[in-house]
């Protein structure tokens, strides 16, 4: 068995019994980035077969908020499934998840394809439908998030779900650089941040993943929710929290946790 097939069936494993395992760099200090994210890759094939849908992607450790977390250097992405994805008023389960943890995100919605290597901000620009508030959870099939890069490459990203808030708005007029969001939880103010954090900006966020899947024949499509990363670090979640992001021009999104 190749390490790429060992991986995929370890963290597929953990997810279904929710174990964690020990970090793949150290069960296989040998695996690149490439295996990682060939390891994505067989993870989500192994769940198409199984009926799941790719309906978006995640791009991850854009900010250096969640890099300095993690300990990572570079953002990284992986794929939302339809399962994975909640509307605003939506209780939420945590019976799914590890150790998870919510991130504040702007969502991108599609209305053309984009496919690298050449996509431009301007691509990205001319292909979306409108964006949204969005909240990801964030879990993590590897012991205590002691992740290097390979190991959440590999874990899909340590994607979990995502929640979509409901006002839908066009890029037109918005500078995303600096639109500003406010985090709640539990009705207490608890961090703020900028587009700007977003490598610079969200939409080139979107154009880095565009590009970056192209390498794996992968291109965004039509209709596809794209999250385009955390504005700032990512907090954890216990039962009965609730979670509020509120972004200035584009509304807000709240996301309740249960049992």
């Amino acid at each position: 068995m190749s390490i790429i097939e060992a991986a995929a069936t370890r963290l597929l494993e953990a997810e279904k019994t929710k174990k964690v395992i020990e970090p793949l760099t150290v069960s296989y200090p040998e695996i690149t980035v490439d295996e990682a994210y060939h390891t994505q890759l067989e993870i989500i094939r192994r769940k198409i077969e199984s009926g799941g849908i790719i309906v978006g992607k995640k791009i991850g450790a854009t900010s250096k908020a969640i890099q300095n977390m993690f300990g990572v250097n570079q953002p990284d992405y992986g794929h939302l499934l339809a399962d994975m994805m909640y509307v605003e008023g939506d209780d939420i389960s945590l019976e799914p998840f590890i150790q998870p943890k919510v991130e504040f995100e702007i969502a991108f919605i599609l209305k053309k394809d984009l496919k690298g290597p050449n996509v431009s901000i301007f691509d990205v620009i001319e292909s979306t439908d409108y964006i949204v508030p969005a909240i990801e959870v964030i879990d993590s099939r590897i012991a205590d998030w002691k992740i290097k890069f390979e190991d959440t490459v590999a874990d899909n990203g340590s994607s979990a779900c995502a929640i979509i808030g409901g006002k839908p708005t066009k890029l037109d007029g918005i500078d995303l650089t600096h639109i500003g969001m406010v985090a709640y939880q539990n009705g207490e103010m608890i961090d703020s941040g900028a587009g700007a954090a977003v490598l610079g900006n969200p939409i080139r966020s979107v154009a880095w993943l565009a590009n970056s899947l192209s390498k794996y024949n992968v291109s965004l499509k039509a209709g596809e929710i794209i999250l385009s990363g955390a504005l700032t670090s990512a907090i954890e979640v216990n039962v009965n929290d609730i979670f509020t992001a509120e972004f200035a021009h584009i509304g807000s999104v709240t996301a309740s946790f249960k049992e």
